[in-house]
């Protein structure tokens, strides 16, 4: 069956949804990463439409701005008083003029609607020669929904509402889903002949197939596959109802397309991840925005990735990474945070208890634990030892540092912005780095050790430590230290060592 190319699609997306109970709109609320509307806007694009055109009204501010944000290519019409479908859709026509061809109606707020089940729905239309045709469902609870009455040819007499209903036509389960093709000129026509004598004062877009009955046209109908699909989105429950189908249905894309995803149910993809063959997503996994990951990569478990590439082969464990770039068998994790800015080179190491922000680290370098690098950038081959930190920010200003190839930046070590280790160079452990370090040099900036000896038995004396202190003296020399012979207090002792004189009681 050959599928037209509709000359319009119009999104109906001007409701408030008071039942969301929220600031925001309701075609705004989020699942699997996009908007109600944009989901609804994506189905749309697939149909090739000559127009797609989206019906802002209630916040038409937050959604406009919304649309512009993500580049959306729909024209919006504002439809400035919310008075019902049949109003809308007419506001759309009085805005473009009427439309030659066949025009799509459907809703922002029906996220799991597919473009195969919009395509099946053009093609009756097309095949019946039909002046509208209803996209229905037959549910298993068909309460509170209006019901299709069909005549003995299949033809739609009318749609009943459930208040209006016959215990009859009660018992019939196909129900109407809001959603139609038009005869884009034969809906220009009915639209201006729609009343708003109603208990509401709307006009209602249903009654536009009475009147084209009433002309003589032929109303159809095309049965969804999934019931599932037409459901629309009002309130919380039905917005995690709808995310949880959804995010169902991407997994088993995933899955299908040669991806293991060990525990589906604890996973969660959204639509504009890219995910290669062989890759396998572990437990606990999180995967959102334009994030892509590579054939061979393993992710997870307890991972969140958020725009970011993970390369072929690399393993990324009990890590959440932002807007980072993860190298071919580079390993991240575990307990790891990849901020903006991140990328790790081919065989790089992010370790446990590792932050990292704006810092780029070179093929083979390794950053192996508690450890934070910000805005810097490391060489090949270069190890930083634990405990280091990339002291980046003045106060007022963020500085860069840049750490050459197979440097060795030893445990405990301050780098202080801005500041060059050249390659090949070493810093000592627990030096504090504020000036530069020539290729090949050893950096030592920490003050020389001093040992005040005996100290604990005198100015601790009764302690578990000072008793521990005795015992180990007398198996050393066989006698005891001389506690007389010691500084008075701790400030003393300090002194004492800071001025270089030797100390009583140090042994020097």
């Amino acid at each position: 069956m050959s599928v037209p190319r509709p000359a319009a699609v119009i999104v109906l997306a001007a409701g408030e949804g008071t039942r969301m109970k929220s600031s925001k709109p309701k075609v705004l609320h989020e699942l699997c990463g996009r908007a109600l509307v944009d989901h609804m806007l994506a189905a749309a694009r697939g149909l090739d439409p000559e127009r797609l055109i989206v019906v802002i009204g209630h916040a038409r501010e937050q959604v406009q701005a919304h649309l512009d944000t993500t580049g959306s290519d729909a024209l919006a019409v504002v439809q400035r008083e919310q008075k019902g479908t049949g109003h809308a859709v007419r506001t759309v026509l009085e805005s473009v003029g009427a439309v030659n061809g066949t025009v799509l109606v459907t809703y922002g707020d029906t996220p799991l609607l597919r473009t195969e089940t919009l395509a099946e729905l053009l093609a009756t239309h097309a095949a019946e020669g039909n002046a509208v045709t209803v996209l229905t469902a037959e549910v298993p609870d068909p309460t509170g929904y209006g019901r299709i009455i069909r005549d003995t040819t299949g033809a739609v007499l009318e749609i009943v509402e459930d208040k209006d209903a016959s215990p009859e036509q009660k018992a019939i389960k196909e129900m109407n889903s809001g959603v139609y093709a038009f005869d884009g000129l034969l809906l220009a026509d009915g639209v201006k002949r729609v009343g708003s004598s109603n208990a509401q004062g709307e006009e209602y877009l249903t009654d536009v197939l009475s009147i084209l009955r009433e002309d003589g046209h032929r109303v159809g109908a095309y049965v969804a596959a999934d019931h599932v699909e037409v459901e629309g989105v009002n309130d919380r429950v039905q917005l995690a109802f709808a995310r949880r189908v959804l995010n169902t249905r991407v997994l088993e894309g995933h899955m299908r397309a040669g991806v293991t995803i060990i525990d589906p149910a604890s996973t969660w993809i959204d639509v504009g991840v890219a995910i290669e063959r062989d890759v396998v997503v572990h437990p606990g996994t999180q995967l959102h925005g334009r994030t892509s990951i590579a054939t061979g990569a393993e992710v997870g478990p307890a991972t969140t990735l958020t725009d970011t590439a993970v390369g072929a082969g690399a393993v990324v464990r009990n890590a959440v990474c932002e807007g980072a770039e993860i190298g071919a068998e580079a390993t991240v994790g575990p307990y790891t945070y990849l901020r903006p800015g991140t990328r790790l080179g081919r065989k790089a190491k992010a370790g446990s208890y590792v932050e990292m922000k704006n810092a780029e680290v070179g093929d083979g370098s390794k950053v192996p634990h508690l450890t934070y690098v910000g805005d810097a950038t490391i060489g090949v081959g270069t190890n930083i030892g634990a405990a280091t930190i990339f002291v980046n920010y003045d106060g007022v200003n963020k500085h860069h540092t840049t750490i050459g190839d197979h440097v060795r930046v030893g445990s405990d070590s301050m780098l202080v912005a801005p500041v060059t280790v050249g390659d090949g160079a070493y810093t000592a452990a627990g030096s504090v780095i504020t000036n530069d370090v020539p290729p090949g040099a050893i950096a030592v900036a920490r003050a020389r050790q001093r040992n005040v000896e005996g100290w604990v038995e005198r100015r601790r004396a009764g302690t578990a430590s000072a008793e521990a202190a005795r015992r180990a003296a007398a198996s050393q020399d066989g006698g005891s230290s001389h506690p007389e012979d010691l500084p008075e207090t701790a400030d003393q002792a300090g002194q004492a060592a800071r001025s270089g004189e030797r100390t009583p009681g140090s042994g020097k």
